[in-house]
């Protein structure tokens, strides 16, 4: 599946994480749910019939509401990014990525250790 995953745009994620939150929405929903300036109906109309596009949303009609909906799951999206930043930034190595985190102390040795202990269990 994740050969069919796009990577999506700073506005795109933004607004899938919306419907990812609320599992099914309305454009209006979206735009309530937005923080800061509100964009107008007509720009997150757009950024979700992209989406649709990019095959992460589908949608229902109720008359002429649409009801959109995930096609592609948080989870399976994080896996695609991760991979990907491990990919570009990384060089394919997750141990060279969980080290620059524990070098930039984003994640400290116990929190590790913790993590490991809790894979194992």
């Amino acid at each position: 599946m994740n050969n069919l995953i796009q990577k999506l745009t700073k506005a795109e994620e933004e607004i899938m994480q919306i419907i990812w939150q609320l599992e099914k929405t309305t454009v209006s929903e979206i735009i309530s749910k937005l923080k800061g300036d509100k964009p107008p109906h007509s720009t997150i109309s757009s950024i979700v019939r992209i989406l649709e596009k990019k095959g992460f949303v589908s949608h229902k009609a109720f008359g002429r509401t649409y009801e959109y909906f995930p096609i592609i799951n948080k989870d399976s999206y994080s896996k695609f990014s991760i991979k990907n930043l491990v990919k570009g930034y990384f060089e394919g190595s997750t141990q060279e990525l969980v080290s620059f985190l524990v070098k930039e102390e984003e994640v400290d040795l116990d929190e590790l250790k913790s993590i490991i202990n809790n894979m194992k269990s």
